[in-house]
Protein backbone atom coordinates (compact mmCIF):
# COMPACT_ATOMS: atom_id res chain seq x y z
CA UNK A 1 0.00 0.00 0.00
CA UNK A 2 2.88 2.31 1.04
CA UNK A 3 2.26 5.88 -0.15
CA UNK A 4 -0.13 5.06 -2.98
CA UNK A 5 -2.20 8.22 -2.54
CA UNK A 6 0.03 10.78 -0.82
CA UNK A 7 2.99 9.77 -2.98
CA UNK A 8 1.35 11.49 -5.94
CA UNK A 9 1.65 14.95 -4.38
CA UNK A 10 5.20 16.00 -5.27
CA UNK A 11 4.96 14.49 -8.76
CA UNK A 12 1.58 16.13 -9.31
CA UNK A 13 3.13 19.54 -8.56
CA UNK A 14 5.87 18.98 -11.14
CA UNK A 15 3.46 17.54 -13.71
CA UNK A 16 0.97 20.41 -13.51
CA UNK A 17 3.43 23.32 -13.38
CA UNK A 18 5.86 21.99 -16.01
CA UNK A 19 4.01 19.61 -18.35
CA UNK A 20 0.56 21.21 -18.25
CA UNK A 21 1.82 24.74 -17.61
CA UNK A 22 2.64 25.79 -21.21
CA UNK A 23 -0.89 25.05 -22.48
CA UNK A 24 -3.03 25.57 -19.40
CA UNK A 25 -3.21 28.10 -16.61
CA UNK A 26 -1.13 26.18 -14.08
CA UNK A 27 1.32 27.80 -11.69
CA UNK A 28 2.37 27.21 -8.08
CA UNK A 29 -0.80 28.87 -6.80
CA UNK A 30 -3.31 26.88 -8.90
CA UNK A 31 -1.38 23.67 -8.32
CA UNK A 32 -1.48 24.34 -4.59
CA UNK A 33 -5.22 24.94 -4.85
CA UNK A 34 -5.78 21.52 -6.46
CA UNK A 35 -3.81 19.88 -3.66
CA UNK A 36 -5.77 21.88 -1.09
CA UNK A 37 -9.11 20.78 -2.57
CA UNK A 38 -8.00 17.16 -2.50
CA UNK A 39 -6.76 17.54 1.04
CA UNK A 40 -10.05 19.06 2.19
CA UNK A 41 -12.03 16.24 0.56
CA UNK A 42 -9.83 13.69 2.26
CA UNK A 43 -10.05 15.27 5.68
CA UNK A 44 -13.86 15.48 5.49
CA UNK A 45 -13.85 11.71 4.92
CA UNK A 46 -11.28 10.84 7.59
CA UNK A 47 -13.41 10.88 10.74
CA UNK A 48 -16.28 8.95 9.07
CA UNK A 49 -13.69 6.46 7.80
CA UNK A 50 -12.42 5.93 11.34
CA UNK A 51 -15.96 5.46 12.64
CA UNK A 52 -16.60 2.96 9.85
CA UNK A 53 -13.48 0.98 10.76
CA UNK A 54 -14.61 0.85 14.41
CA UNK A 55 -17.97 -0.63 13.38
CA UNK A 56 -16.99 -2.69 10.34
CA UNK A 57 -15.70 -6.22 10.64
CA UNK A 58 -14.86 -6.43 6.93
CA UNK A 59 -11.80 -4.23 7.30
CA UNK A 60 -9.87 -5.99 4.54
CA UNK A 61 -12.71 -5.42 2.07
CA UNK A 62 -12.65 -1.72 2.94
CA UNK A 63 -8.96 -1.55 2.01
CA UNK A 64 -9.63 -3.33 -1.29
CA UNK A 65 -12.40 -0.90 -2.28
CA UNK A 66 -10.19 2.07 -1.37
CA UNK A 67 -7.34 0.72 -3.49
CA UNK A 68 -9.67 0.25 -6.48
CA UNK A 69 -10.89 3.85 -6.25
CA UNK A 70 -7.33 5.19 -5.99
CA UNK A 71 -6.42 3.13 -9.05
CA UNK A 72 -9.29 4.63 -11.05
CA UNK A 73 -8.32 8.16 -10.05
CA UNK A 74 -4.66 7.61 -10.93
CA UNK A 75 -5.42 6.11 -14.34
CA UNK A 76 -7.75 8.99 -15.20
CA UNK A 77 -5.30 11.78 -14.41
CA UNK A 78 -3.21 11.75 -17.65
CA UNK A 79 -6.43 12.04 -19.68
CA UNK A 80 -8.11 14.95 -17.91
CA UNK A 81 -7.04 18.54 -18.53
CA UNK A 82 -9.24 21.18 -16.88
CA UNK A 83 -8.89 22.44 -13.34
CA UNK A 84 -12.23 20.98 -12.26
CA UNK A 85 -11.52 17.53 -13.68
CA UNK A 86 -8.04 17.34 -12.17
CA UNK A 87 -9.33 18.51 -8.79
CA UNK A 88 -12.14 15.92 -8.94
CA UNK A 89 -9.77 13.00 -9.59
CA UNK A 90 -7.54 14.05 -6.72
CA UNK A 91 -10.53 14.53 -4.41
CA UNK A 92 -11.74 11.00 -5.22
CA UNK A 93 -8.31 9.56 -4.44
CA UNK A 94 -8.18 11.52 -1.19
CA UNK A 95 -11.60 10.33 -0.03
CA UNK A 96 -10.74 6.71 -0.80
CA UNK A 97 -7.33 7.03 0.82
CA UNK A 98 -8.89 8.25 4.07
CA UNK A 99 -9.66 4.62 4.91
CA UNK A 100 -6.07 3.41 4.63
CA UNK A 101 -4.60 4.60 7.93
CA UNK A 102 -7.43 3.68 10.34
CA UNK A 103 -8.01 0.32 8.65
CA UNK A 104 -4.34 -0.66 8.73
CA UNK A 105 -3.78 0.44 12.33
CA UNK A 106 -7.08 -1.10 13.44
CA UNK A 107 -6.12 -4.41 11.84
CA UNK A 108 -2.70 -4.16 13.47
CA UNK A 109 -4.12 -3.60 16.96
CA UNK A 110 -6.60 -6.44 16.42
CA UNK A 111 -3.81 -8.80 15.40
CA UNK A 112 -1.12 -8.13 18.02
CA UNK A 113 -2.82 -6.49 21.02
CA UNK A 114 -1.95 -3.41 23.05
CA UNK A 115 1.38 -4.53 24.51
CA UNK A 116 2.96 -5.26 21.13
CA UNK A 117 1.26 -2.39 19.32
CA UNK A 118 4.04 0.23 19.58
CA UNK A 119 6.72 -2.12 18.29
CA UNK A 120 4.45 -3.47 15.56
CA UNK A 121 3.54 0.04 14.36
CA UNK A 122 7.24 0.82 14.15
CA UNK A 123 7.75 -2.24 11.98
CA UNK A 124 4.72 -1.32 9.87
CA UNK A 125 6.19 2.12 9.28
CA UNK A 126 9.56 0.61 8.36
CA UNK A 127 7.91 -1.53 5.68
CA UNK A 128 5.82 1.46 4.60
CA UNK A 129 8.89 3.62 4.10
CA UNK A 130 10.73 0.79 2.38
CA UNK A 131 7.84 0.55 -0.07
CA UNK A 132 7.93 4.29 -0.58
CA UNK A 133 11.64 4.15 -1.38
CA UNK A 134 11.19 1.39 -3.95
CA UNK A 135 8.21 3.09 -5.61
CA UNK A 136 10.02 6.44 -5.72
CA UNK A 137 13.09 4.85 -7.27
CA UNK A 138 10.92 3.21 -9.91
CA UNK A 139 9.14 6.50 -10.52
CA UNK A 140 12.42 8.32 -11.04
CA UNK A 141 13.73 5.71 -13.47
CA UNK A 142 10.50 5.49 -15.45
CA UNK A 143 10.03 9.28 -15.53
CA UNK A 144 13.54 9.69 -16.92
CA UNK A 145 12.71 7.17 -19.64
CA UNK A 146 9.06 7.91 -20.43
CA UNK A 147 8.22 11.30 -18.89
CA UNK A 148 6.54 12.51 -15.65
CA UNK A 149 3.07 11.15 -16.50
CA UNK A 150 4.27 7.55 -16.12
CA UNK A 151 4.21 8.06 -12.34
CA UNK A 152 0.41 7.92 -12.28
CA UNK A 153 0.41 4.55 -14.05
CA UNK A 154 2.96 3.26 -11.56
CA UNK A 155 0.83 4.37 -8.61
CA UNK A 156 -2.17 2.58 -10.10
CA UNK A 157 -0.14 -0.61 -10.54
CA UNK A 158 1.00 -0.49 -6.92
CA UNK A 159 -2.58 0.04 -5.77
CA UNK A 160 -3.61 -3.13 -7.58
CA UNK A 161 -0.69 -5.04 -6.03
CA UNK A 162 -1.75 -3.83 -2.59
CA UNK A 163 -5.08 -5.62 -3.02
CA UNK A 164 -3.27 -8.96 -3.15
CA UNK A 165 -1.29 -8.10 -0.03
CA UNK A 166 -4.46 -7.09 1.80
CA UNK A 167 -6.24 -10.34 0.96
CA UNK A 168 -3.23 -12.29 2.31
CA UNK A 169 -3.99 -11.04 5.85
CA UNK A 170 -5.75 -13.86 7.79
CA UNK A 171 -9.13 -12.33 8.55
CA UNK A 172 -9.98 -14.83 11.31
CA UNK A 173 -6.95 -13.67 13.33
CA UNK A 174 -8.28 -10.12 13.76
CA UNK A 175 -9.94 -9.46 17.13
CA UNK A 176 -12.34 -6.67 16.20
CA UNK A 177 -13.03 -5.64 19.82
CA UNK A 178 -9.32 -5.15 20.43
CA UNK A 179 -9.03 -3.44 17.02
CA UNK A 180 -11.31 -0.63 18.16
CA UNK A 181 -9.52 -0.21 21.50
CA UNK A 182 -12.44 -1.58 23.50
CA UNK A 183 -10.58 -4.32 25.30
CA UNK A 184 -7.39 -6.33 25.25
CA UNK A 185 -6.86 -9.71 26.85
CA UNK A 186 -3.19 -8.89 27.52
CA UNK A 187 -3.90 -5.43 28.95
CA UNK A 188 -5.06 -5.30 32.56
CA UNK A 189 -5.85 -1.58 32.40
CA UNK A 190 -8.19 -1.74 29.41
CA UNK A 191 -11.95 -2.02 29.69
CA UNK A 192 -13.36 -5.57 29.77
CA UNK A 193 -14.37 -7.02 26.44
CA UNK A 194 -18.06 -6.92 27.28
CA UNK A 195 -18.01 -3.20 28.23
CA UNK A 196 -20.03 -0.96 25.89
CA UNK A 197 -18.05 1.52 23.79
CA UNK A 198 -18.07 5.10 24.97
CA UNK A 199 -19.91 7.79 23.04
CA UNK A 200 -17.86 9.15 20.15
CA UNK A 201 -18.50 12.72 21.29
CA UNK A 202 -17.56 11.86 24.87
CA UNK A 203 -14.21 10.49 23.70
CA UNK A 204 -13.47 13.45 21.46
CA UNK A 205 -14.49 16.08 24.04
CA UNK A 206 -13.27 14.57 27.31
CA UNK A 207 -10.14 12.58 26.50
CA UNK A 208 -7.29 14.46 28.16
CA UNK A 209 -4.60 15.47 25.70
CA UNK A 210 -6.48 14.53 22.54
CA UNK A 211 -7.27 18.13 21.56
CA UNK A 212 -3.69 19.20 22.24
CA UNK A 213 -2.33 16.35 20.17
CA UNK A 214 -4.72 17.25 17.34
CA UNK A 215 -3.45 20.84 17.41
CA UNK A 216 0.14 19.61 17.37
CA UNK A 217 -0.58 17.32 14.43
CA UNK A 218 -2.20 20.24 12.59
CA UNK A 219 0.87 22.40 13.16
CA UNK A 220 3.29 19.67 12.12
CA UNK A 221 1.55 19.09 8.81
CA UNK A 222 0.94 22.77 8.18
CA UNK A 223 4.72 23.15 8.29
CA UNK A 224 5.69 19.85 6.65
CA UNK A 225 3.24 19.05 3.85
CA UNK A 226 4.30 21.79 1.42
CA UNK A 227 8.05 21.48 1.86
CA UNK A 228 8.72 18.61 -0.52
CA UNK A 229 6.32 19.78 -3.29
CA UNK A 230 7.90 23.24 -3.04
CA UNK A 231 11.35 21.73 -3.44
CA UNK A 232 10.05 19.87 -6.49
CA UNK A 233 8.74 23.06 -8.05
CA UNK A 234 12.03 24.83 -7.32
CA UNK A 235 13.96 22.02 -9.00
CA UNK A 236 11.60 22.11 -11.99
CA UNK A 237 12.41 25.78 -12.54
CA UNK A 238 16.13 25.12 -12.26
CA UNK A 239 16.62 21.91 -14.24
CA UNK A 240 13.35 21.15 -16.12
CA UNK A 241 10.45 18.81 -15.47
CA UNK A 242 12.01 15.50 -16.52
CA UNK A 243 15.20 15.94 -14.50
CA UNK A 244 13.26 17.45 -11.59
CA UNK A 245 11.02 14.37 -11.42
CA UNK A 246 14.07 12.12 -11.22
CA UNK A 247 15.67 14.36 -8.59
CA UNK A 248 12.40 14.38 -6.67
CA UNK A 249 12.52 10.60 -6.65
CA UNK A 250 16.05 10.78 -5.25
CA UNK A 251 14.78 13.12 -2.50
CA UNK A 252 11.98 10.72 -1.61
CA UNK A 253 14.15 7.61 -1.76
CA UNK A 254 16.78 9.15 0.50
CA UNK A 255 14.25 10.31 3.08
CA UNK A 256 12.36 7.02 3.05
CA UNK A 257 15.55 5.02 3.56
CA UNK A 258 16.29 7.16 6.62
CA UNK A 259 12.74 6.60 7.90
CA UNK A 260 13.16 2.82 7.96
CA UNK A 261 15.67 2.65 10.85
CA UNK A 262 14.04 5.65 12.56
CA UNK A 263 10.66 3.89 12.63
CA UNK A 264 12.19 0.66 13.94
CA UNK A 265 14.13 2.43 16.70
CA UNK A 266 11.12 4.53 17.72
CA UNK A 267 8.84 1.49 17.76
CA UNK A 268 11.21 -0.50 19.92
CA UNK A 269 12.11 2.17 22.46
CA UNK A 270 9.33 4.80 22.52
CA UNK A 271 7.48 3.31 25.49
CA UNK A 272 10.73 3.25 27.47
CA UNK A 273 12.18 6.62 26.37
CA UNK A 274 8.85 8.44 26.45
CA UNK A 275 6.73 9.72 23.56
CA UNK A 276 7.06 13.41 24.37
CA UNK A 277 10.84 13.91 23.97
CA UNK A 278 10.81 11.97 20.72
CA UNK A 279 8.00 14.12 19.30
CA UNK A 280 9.83 17.29 20.37
CA UNK A 281 12.88 16.10 18.44
CA UNK A 282 10.67 15.63 15.38
CA UNK A 283 9.41 19.22 15.57
CA UNK A 284 12.94 20.58 16.04
CA UNK A 285 14.22 18.70 13.00
CA UNK A 286 11.29 19.94 10.89
CA UNK A 287 12.05 23.56 11.81
CA UNK A 288 15.73 23.08 11.02
CA UNK A 289 14.86 21.58 7.65
CA UNK A 290 12.84 24.63 6.64
CA UNK A 291 15.69 26.94 7.57
CA UNK A 292 18.32 24.89 5.76
CA UNK A 293 16.37 24.93 2.48
CA UNK A 294 17.06 28.67 2.29
CA UNK A 295 20.85 28.27 2.37
CA UNK A 296 21.17 27.13 -1.26
CA UNK A 297 18.99 26.05 -4.19
CA UNK A 298 21.66 23.71 -5.59
CA UNK A 299 20.27 20.25 -6.23
CA UNK A 300 22.87 18.38 -4.09
CA UNK A 301 22.13 20.64 -1.10
CA UNK A 302 18.36 20.25 -1.43
CA UNK A 303 18.79 16.48 -1.66
CA UNK A 304 20.93 16.46 1.48
CA UNK A 305 18.51 18.60 3.50
CA UNK A 306 15.61 16.42 2.42
CA UNK A 307 17.21 13.52 4.31
CA UNK A 308 16.10 15.27 7.53
CA UNK A 309 12.53 14.57 6.49
CA UNK A 310 13.34 10.92 7.12
CA UNK A 311 13.90 11.66 10.81
CA UNK A 312 11.04 14.10 11.48
CA UNK A 313 8.35 12.34 9.44
CA UNK A 314 9.64 8.94 10.55
CA UNK A 315 9.07 9.91 14.18
CA UNK A 316 5.59 11.28 13.48
CA UNK A 317 4.46 8.27 11.45
CA UNK A 318 5.65 5.76 14.03
CA UNK A 319 4.11 7.52 17.04
CA UNK A 320 0.88 9.03 15.67
CA UNK A 321 -1.37 5.95 16.16
CA UNK A 322 0.52 4.92 19.30
CA UNK A 323 -0.20 8.21 21.09
CA UNK A 324 -3.88 8.09 20.13
CA UNK A 325 -4.16 4.44 21.22
CA UNK A 326 -2.68 5.42 24.60
CA UNK A 327 -5.08 8.33 25.01
CA UNK A 328 -8.19 6.28 24.12
CA UNK A 329 -7.49 2.92 25.78
CA UNK A 330 -10.68 1.18 26.81
CA UNK A 331 -13.00 3.61 25.02
CA UNK A 332 -13.84 1.42 22.02
CA UNK A 333 -13.36 4.51 19.82
CA UNK A 334 -9.69 4.25 18.89
CA UNK A 335 -10.21 4.46 15.14
CA UNK A 336 -12.77 7.26 15.18
CA UNK A 337 -10.46 9.27 17.46
CA UNK A 338 -7.62 8.51 15.08
CA UNK A 339 -9.81 9.68 12.21
CA UNK A 340 -10.79 12.87 14.03
CA UNK A 341 -7.17 13.80 14.77
CA UNK A 342 -6.19 12.87 11.22
CA UNK A 343 -8.93 15.23 9.99
CA UNK A 344 -7.37 18.11 11.88
CA UNK A 345 -3.93 16.99 10.71
CA UNK A 346 -5.17 16.80 7.12
CA UNK A 347 -6.55 20.32 7.38
CA UNK A 348 -3.04 21.50 8.19
CA UNK A 349 -1.62 19.60 5.23
CA UNK A 350 -4.29 20.91 2.88
CA UNK A 351 -3.76 24.52 3.90
CA UNK A 352 0.00 24.07 3.71
CA UNK A 353 0.10 23.54 -0.05
CA UNK A 354 -2.03 26.59 -0.79
CA UNK A 355 -0.19 28.74 1.77
CA UNK A 356 3.21 27.84 0.34
CA UNK A 357 2.02 28.44 -3.21
CA UNK A 358 0.80 31.92 -2.33
CA UNK A 359 4.01 32.72 -0.46
CA UNK A 360 6.16 31.55 -3.38
CA UNK A 361 4.24 33.69 -5.86
CA UNK A 362 4.32 36.70 -3.51
CA UNK A 363 7.88 36.57 -2.18
CA UNK A 364 9.82 33.60 -3.48
CA UNK A 365 10.82 30.19 -2.20
CA UNK A 366 12.95 31.43 0.72
CA UNK A 367 9.99 33.28 2.21
CA UNK A 368 7.86 30.15 2.02
CA UNK A 369 10.49 27.95 3.68
CA UNK A 370 11.09 30.49 6.48
CA UNK A 371 7.38 30.73 7.27
CA UNK A 372 7.04 26.95 7.33
CA UNK A 373 10.04 26.70 9.67
CA UNK A 374 8.46 29.26 12.02
CA UNK A 375 5.23 27.24 12.11
CA UNK A 376 7.23 24.14 13.09
CA UNK A 377 8.84 26.12 15.91
CA UNK A 378 5.41 27.14 17.19
CA UNK A 379 4.34 23.49 17.15
CA UNK A 380 7.39 22.54 19.22
CA UNK A 381 6.46 25.11 21.87
CA UNK A 382 2.84 23.89 21.91
CA UNK A 383 3.86 20.26 22.44
CA UNK A 384 6.49 21.14 25.04
CA UNK A 385 4.24 23.18 27.32
CA UNK A 386 0.79 21.59 26.92
CA UNK A 387 1.05 17.92 25.87
CA UNK A 388 1.16 15.25 28.60
CA UNK A 389 3.41 12.21 28.39
CA UNK A 390 1.52 9.28 26.83
CA UNK A 391 4.03 6.44 27.11
CA UNK A 392 2.73 3.48 29.09
CA UNK A 393 5.13 0.85 30.31
CA UNK A 394 4.14 -2.74 29.63
CA UNK A 395 6.32 -5.06 31.68
CA UNK A 396 6.66 -8.51 30.24
CA UNK A 397 4.70 -11.19 32.05
CA UNK A 398 6.88 -14.15 32.94
CA UNK A 399 6.25 -17.07 30.64
CA UNK A 400 3.78 -15.11 28.52
CA UNK A 401 4.83 -14.52 24.88
CA UNK A 402 4.48 -11.02 23.46
CA UNK A 403 2.29 -11.19 20.35
CA UNK A 404 3.64 -9.90 17.08
CA UNK A 405 7.28 -9.57 18.17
Amino acid sequence: MADVRDGLGPYLAIYLTSVRGPTHVWDEATTGMVMTIAGLAGLLATAPAGALVDRLRAKRALLVVAAILVTAASLALPFVTGFTAVAATQALAAVAGAAFAPAITGITLGLVGARAFTARVGRNEAFNHGGNAVSAALAGLLAWKFGPQVVFWLMALLAVASIGATLAIPGDRIDHDVARGLCADDDDDAAPCDAPPQSMWHVLRHTRGLAVFAAAAFTFHLANAAMLPSVGQLLAHRVGAGTATSLMSACIVGAQLVMVPVAIVVGRHADRWGHKPIFLAGFAILAARGLLYTVSDAAPWLLAVQLLDGVGAGIFGALFPVVIASLTRGSGRFNVAQGAVATVQGLGGAISASLAGRLIVAGGYDLAFLVLAAIAGAGLALYLFTMPETAQRHPRVAGKPQPGL
